[in-house]
């Protein structure tokens, strides 16, 4: 499935119903009193967070929803039906904005919860309502008011308790593969991972979900290589997983390499560096200078992170990362406060 992590869309809740004129004609009654019925009021458009889509590709192709006007209201009384409203699945971590404003509408945390985006109009009143005493044949009658209308943009934040972030190749597709059932595509060459790829890790009876983010390069936050529109998805992460190739196939320095991946965050979002962090070697299989990986021990020393060394393919240091990394990312559950009993006074 094409992952899409944002769309733009045009909402329109229906529109009230009009009010009805007309008066009561019997037989034997010189004069009709009003019974013109209400308009219905018109249906809303929600939106709802489900866990049965993970992207917003069907907003892509479908960009205009618009829920159904109220029925008009009718002689004796009679009030017109209520428009039917519609509701559009999202995915739970999808922030909906305002694209005319900018302004944030909801943020879908939780499966199941419920947003009015637009709320259908008014059914406009009948001139049942306006009789008085001075003026029983009242021909005034209301029109319906007109249903929110939204031009709206959305934007998808996966929800992961840990994100690996580096260079391309830097071996975070390598890594999920290899601590989850994830099988994103491998190749050697760069940009690889063209969209964020999700993995359940299992460590004892914790679970923690991974997402690998799309390499990042030097003068990404100006655009450069896939630029920063990946990034917003380690905005809600616990713990960040930054690796950094140690080996002397790409030919730079790994402390640069950190450097340079910390300035595009702090570029991106200054509050996303100060996130818990782990500082990962790897393709240490493959790395012949061992001056290039103290150097980067040193570097996370200095900065008070832990720092871990391993081998994807060869499976070295894989299970003390996993445990580090369930260390950091599973959410502890609030422990229950025991409220003191009072002393007995027994005895």
């Amino acid at each position: 499935m094409t992952f899409i992590d944002e769309a733009r869309i045009f909402v329109k809740a229906g529109d009230g119903g009009n009010g009805c004129l007309a008066f009561r004609r019997e037989k034997f009654v010189p004069r009709g009193v009003p019974r013109g019925g209400d308009g219905g009021r018109g249906g809303n458009v929600v939106m709802v967070a489900s866990n049965n889509h993970n992207t917003l590709l069907h907003f892509r192709f479908n960009p205009e929803h618009k829920a159904q006007r109220g029925r008009h209201g009718e002689g004796s009384n009679r009030s017109g039906r209520e428009g039917h409203s519609i509701e559009l699945p999202v995915p739970v971590g999808t922030v909906v904005y305002d694209d005319d404003t900018g302004d944030v509408l909801h943020d879908f945390t939780t499966a199941g919860d419920r947003f009015v985006v637009a709320r259908g109009g008014r059914g406009g009143r009948g001139n049942q309502h306006f009789a008085t005493s001075t003026h029983q044949a009242p021909t005034e009658h209301e029109p319906g008011r007109p249903g929110v209308e939204k031009h709206l943009r959305m934007e998808l934040k996966l929800l992961a308790d840990a994100g690996l972030v580096g260079f391309p190749n830097a071996g975070k597709s390598t890594l999920i593969s290899r601590i989850s059932a994830a099988r994103p595509k491998i190749a050697d060459y760069p940009f690889t991972t063209l969209v964020p790829n999700l993995g359940v890790v299992s460590v004892d009876d914790r679970t923690f979900v991974v997402a690998d983010i799309p390499g990042l390069i030097e003068g990404a936050h100006l655009g450069a290589g896939l630029g920063v529109q990946f990034l917003r998805h380690i905005e809600r992460t616990r713990l960040l997983v930054h690796l950094v190739d140690v080996s002397e196939l790409t030919g730079r320095d790994p402390v640069h390499d950190f450097q340079v991946i910390m300035e595009e965050l702090a570029s991106f979002d200054p509050s996303v560096v100060e996130k818990p962090m782990i500082v990962v070697a790897s393709k240490i299989d493959v790395a012949q200078d061992p001056a290039r990986i103290e150097s980067l021990r040193e570097l996370a020393a200095t900065k008070g992170l832990p720092f871990h060394e391993i081998s994807s393919v060869t499976g070295a240091g894989i299970e003390a990362l996993k445990f580090a990394m369930a260390e950091l990312a599973v959410r502890s559950e609030p422990e229950m406060e025991v409220e003191p009993q009072p002393a007995s006074n027994a005895g």
